[in-house]
């Protein structure tokens, strides 16, 4: 008895000592894992294999059950799912790289020695800068171009506001776009002074001057998105839905990722031109595991800042001025009928409430019916408070945390303190559509993804101002800033099913953090870095 005994117990240790360990990639234990998932559950581990997450537990669960070609010891460090910017523009950042950066300039003497020092280490034939912003300014009023045309007489020089919807031109450039004092303009504005133009062309007019400036090399592209994605992996970042691509653009970026060239994903949303809607539209939804094109981006209004969003009422700071749609109202309604008939998602840009309501009730005409289109309204910055019940119906609001921030110290200005209570108010936005994806809208904002969770959940500026934030009542907890920078800008995107959350048979996007996102003070969040960031289980930073 005793020797069968015996027998067995030495059978079962050496059945035991033969299991073999499943083998992956990666193995990381020790961790504080915040998956994201739809309980919001906290892990110690998890397993990484093909580019996927294949198990999450704990740390002796996974060590058990795993071998790895890596293991990786995170000594209590968070990790989070990669961090996706649910609006930017990637592309536009890495060309910002190309030219001269106008951000943070305290005023129109600043930004001409930044166009000197430029111009004398570049010797470019068009000098091009963007990042300029007379609010920040002690003169808040718009520049004009008298300098501009003293110092560079034969050089064209084109500066793109901050947001994108207005340049300031040199003569050189006016002439050779053929704009004058005459320039018909209803879809924005030629500025003028004593019936001549400053040099200040406000949205439609831009197009006159794009239509005739030389397009950059490819050469220049590609190191525009190789810039772009160095920056964004630095920032935790490895999704980025890019707001107005074109085909040219767009095919750049596959061509790149199918090389290994690009690791970044990217969510691309096809530019409003006729022809590369029709070319998109009929071929459906292109899909790779790096490359989404599956949205038509449109612009309704303008920008508050330039006082170029639509509003219902004139601006509370210029009589008789009520904006300006970029998009006619039939143009947007004829729009969204074609791509309801199509697979594609409508992302549609709308700051004021005139152009939201426009584009909501636009929606809901083509979508009538339609079930699960996740169209978005990219911005949904003023809303009445009678049309935020629309977002009820499917719409989901792309919004971006640190407009609020920067746009608190003049916003009501332009819309007066009764409009401005449907200004920027996420967590009425989040209350009506269940969820909210949050944005940068970088290179118009920093594309620190830390500020974007701080100014959802504080609504301060990174100096801590106002002391009890910016209308604080629609503040975002941290679950939800949390949600909103990855399993619910996934789900805006289609994509819940494979990224957003750290989930078995999700792709391995993940991101370690040198501090706890969910516990460390407001006051440390701005200042926080990411460590490592991992993208389909390869570390790229």
């Amino acid at each position: 008895m005793k020797k069968t005994l015996f027998a067995l117990l030495v059978l079962a240790l050496i059945v035991h000592s033969c299991k073999k360990k499943e083998p992956v990639d990666i193995v990381v234990i020790n961790a504080n894992v915040y998956t994201v998932n739809n309980a919001f559950e906290k892990a110690e581990a998890f397993a990484v294999k093909d580019g996927k997450f294949v198990a999450i537990g704990t740390s002796d669960e996974i060590g058990e059950r795993f071998s790895a070609t890596e293991i990786i010891d995170a000594n209590g460090k968070t990790i989070i799912p990669g961090f996706i910017d649910a609006h930017c523009h990637f592309y536009g950042l890495g060309m910002n790289q190309q030219y001269a950066d106008l951000r943070d300039t305290k005023s129109f003497d600043e930004i001409v020695e930044k166009l000197l020092a430029f111009q004398q280490e570049k010797e470019q034939s068009v000098i091009l800068g963007r990042g300029w912003d007379q609010n920040d300014w002690e003169v808040k009023t718009f520049p004009d171009k008298e300098k501009l045309d003293k110092l560079f007489p034969d050089t064209p020089v084109v500066l793109e506001r901050i947001d994108g919807h207005a340049y300031l031109v040199n003569q050189k450039m006016l002439d050779m776009a053929g704009i004058t004092g005459e320039t018909e303009a209803d879809d924005g504005e030629v500025v003028l002074k004593d019936g001549k133009p400053t040099g200040v062309l406000v949205d439609g007019p831009m197009s006159l001057v794009d239509a005739i400036l030389p397009p950059p090399d490819k050469e220049m592209q590609i190191n525009a998105l190789k810039d772009a994605q160095q920056i964004c992996f630095g920032y935790g970042l490895t999704t980025v839905n890019d707001a107005g691509l074109s085909r040219e653009t767009i095919e750049l970026i596959d061509s790149l990722q199918r090389m290994n060239t690009l690791d970044i994903r990217i969510y691309a949303m096809v530019r409003n031109s006729e022809k590369d809607v029709n070319y998109y539209l009929s071929r459906g939804i292109q899909k790779t595991d790096k490359l989404d094109v599956r949205s038509i981006k449109v612009y309704a209004d303008g920008a508050l800042g330039s006082r170029g969003a639509a509003l219902k009422t004139p601006y509370s700071d210029q009589d008789g001025h009520y904006g300006a749609m970029v998009t006619p109202v039939k143009n947007i309604e004829a729009l969204a009928k074609k791509i309801a008939a199509s697979d594609y998602q409508m992302n549609t840009h709308a700051i004021g409430d005139s152009a939201n309501v426009a584009v909501l009730r636009a929606y809901a005409g083509a979508l009538n019916g339609k079930k699960d289109r996740r169209w978005k309204i990219e911005h949904a910055q003023i809303i009445s408070p009678e049309d935020f019940d629309c977002f009820e119906q499917g719409i989901i609001p792309s919004v971006q945390p640190t407009h609020a921030t920067s746009d608190m110290y003049w916003a009501g200005d332009r819309l007066g303190e009764q409009r401005l209570k449907g200004g920027y108010a996420y967590k009425t936005l989040l209350n009506k559509a269940g969820v909210i994806a949050l944005g940068t809208d970088f290179p118009v904002e920093h594309v620190n993804p830390f500020y974007t969770f701080y100014a959802a959940v504080a609504r301060k500026d990174l100096e801590g101002y106002p002391d009890k934030g910016f209308q604080p009542e629609d503040a975002l907890s941290r679950e939800e800033a949390l949600r909103g920078m990855t399993i619910w800008a996934a789900y805006s995107n289609f994509e819940e099913d494979e990224k957003g959350s750290i989930a078995p048979g999700k792709f391995a996007d993940f991101i370690v953090l040198d501090k706890d996102i969910m516990e460390a003070s407001l006051e440390e969040i701005p200042g926080m870095k990411v460590e490592r960031t991992f993208v389909g289980g390869k570390k790229v930073y």
